[in-house]
């Protein structure tokens, strides 16, 4: 059978006639019968990536993964799941190798290569499961969404990796709110303690950096009588060190392949791997990109919360290189037949909250370090987990409603999103997958990237690493991905946040 025979041959078999689900108590079951199982790809096995390549392995047979960290691979490859599974370090490499074999593929790697590697999977008729934020531009996020869409026929079924998705509460929270319990809305606020990463300008570093800073470091310690060709031999020896230092983390990691899409640079250890990417807009997102998938999941569904014509910011200040300490956003949203215009509002930072007079109002006397606020003129929502796992109605009773069940795999809400993934694929179905590019991930990805629109137009701190005036406002045609005042903006390079250029190699569009 070919793989595109046997892609649509699994796609359509129905449940119930092929035996895919064994009773196992009162929860559903996955079969792992080896003539019925999906074959998986990982693309990133550290970090998240780790937990969603086991979570991947409880539901198929992983045949291939990938990770820049050969240390990593060495050590996943010891798992029983794994050991069988052929490593790679380039994406490219595996999908040339495997990719007529694979049917469902996890990609848990720093944000800018998100896009590439999904992209080139999903032409490939692979389904994927890719973690948030989707993408790290919002052109990215379209793109993804229109070619799961062409793909659905062809077998191929998305998840984003935004837990929360699969959690009863959630579904509760978005049913309660869209039922209109709080009268007519009047505005969103999130708020989250992320970066716990570090983020601020003039953080670069390289050996010719590293070599003038330490030579300033060094003559300013040493003792006057110190010779300058002592001070400059001290130097030496530091920069020799640190170069082997260089060294030795490169043999362990595939640099080149770890920068992928994004602009040559330097290697710096502690810098970029592990971990550290989500600071730079060359590689990452920022505290939005991490927390705002999870944090807007119910708002955005229930709220209506896509295409806003406008955002604005207020940061620490930045230097285009590495995202502000903190940022506070606001996104403004025109009216629909549902709802009135209102504004989101975003703040990163722990301690950086909404004002305190907008939780009084509704008897919130200490407010978490993350948190949903959603106010309606008859009532408020708040919840003070990143998932809304967890809320509470303010002013008003909670009503019945009918939402759709997640199916509880008895291993927490992380493995019950990867089941759902892996479910709508046994099914035929992508609408399974609630967090599916299309309906959802697609455009509350691109919802919540247009707010770093707003950061790199508010590049300017205040005194002392204070917040600084608001930046200038990015206005939004979301229809047609374009900033439609562009020419009156002084910040330069706003559109170049809209859509990346990949390098040869690499395929966007």
């Amino acid at each position: 059978m070919s793989a595109s025979s046997r892609r649509t041959f699994l796609g359509n078999l129905s449940l119930a006639g092929a035996g895919y689900f064994v009773a196992a108590g009162t929860r559903t079951a996955w079969s792992q019968s080896a003539n019925e199982q999906l074959n998986v790809a990982c693309f990133g096995v550290g970090g998240k990536g780790s937990s969603d390549s086991d979570n991947a392995a409880l539901f198929g047979k992983v045949i291939a993964f990938c990770d820049v960290d050969r240390k990593t691979l060495e050590s996943k490859g010891k798992a029983d799941a794994f050991k069988d599974a052929e490593r790679f370090t380039d994406f490219r490499e595996l999908l040339a190798k495997h990719g007529s074999k694979i049917d469902m593929c996890t990609v848990s790697t720093p944000d800018h290569m998100h896009g590439p590697i999904t992209l080139e999977a999903m032409r490939m008729g692979i389904s994927c499961y890719t973690q948030k934020p989707l993408t790290r531009t919002i052109y990215e996020a379209r793109l993804l969404a229109q070619v799961a869409k062409e793909m659905a026929g062809k077998g191929v079924v998305t998840q984003m990796g935004n837990q929360g998705t699969a959690l009863d509460s959630s579904r509760e929270a978005i049913a309660q709110i869209a039922s209109g319990v709080l009268g007519p809305l009047k505005e969103v606020y999130a708020w989250s303690n992320r970066p716990v990463w570090a983020q601020g300008p003039g953080r670069r570093m390289n050996v010719r950096k590293y070599q003038a800073q330490a030579m300033r470091e060094v003559d300013e310690q040493e003792d006057p009588t110190t010779t300058a060709e002592e001070v400059s031999k001290i130097v030496a020896d530091l920069v020799k060190k640190k170069q082997q230092e260089i060294g030795k983390a490169l043999e362990r990691l595939d640099w080149k392949s770890w920068l992928g899409v994004a602009p040559p640079r330097e290697y710096w250890p502690g810098l970029y791997h592990s971990f550290q990417h989500r600071g730079w807009w060359d590689f990452g997102t920022g505290a939005l990109g991490d927390m705002a998938c999870h944090q807007l999941t119910v708002p955005f569904a229930a709220c209506g919360l896509r295409d806003p014509v406008s955002v604005q910011a207020r940061t620490t200040g930045h230097d285009f290189d590495s995202f502000p300490a903190s940022s506070i956003i606001r996104f403004e949203f025109p009216a629909t037949s549902d709802r009135p215009a209102i504004p989101f509002w975003w703040y990163d930072r722990k301690g950086n909250k909404p004002p305190m007079e907008v939780f009084a109002k509704w008897g919130i006397d200490s407010v978490s370090d993350s948190g949903v606020l959603v106010v309606g003129e008859k009532g408020a929502f708040y919840s003070a987990d990143d998932y809304c796992g967890k809320y509470e109605l303010k002013g008003v009773e909670k009503v019945k409603v009918d939402y759709e069940k997640a199916e509880d795999q008895g291993k927490g809400f992380d493995v019950n999103n990867m089941y759902e993934f892996f479910r709508a694929k046994r099914e035929g179905d992508p609408r399974i997958a609630k967090s599916n590019f299309i309906d959802r991930a697609g455009p509350l990805t691109e919802t919540i990237l247009l707010g770093n629109l707003a950061v790199w137009a508010a590049s300017q701190g205040g005194a002392d690493g204070e917040m600084g005036e608001w930046g200038e406002k990015v206005e939004w045609d979301a229809t047609n991905l374009k900033v439609t005042n562009l020419d009156a903006l002084k910040t330069p390079k706003v559109a170049d946040l809209v859509k990346p250029i990949y390098p040869s190699g690499y395929r966007l569009d």
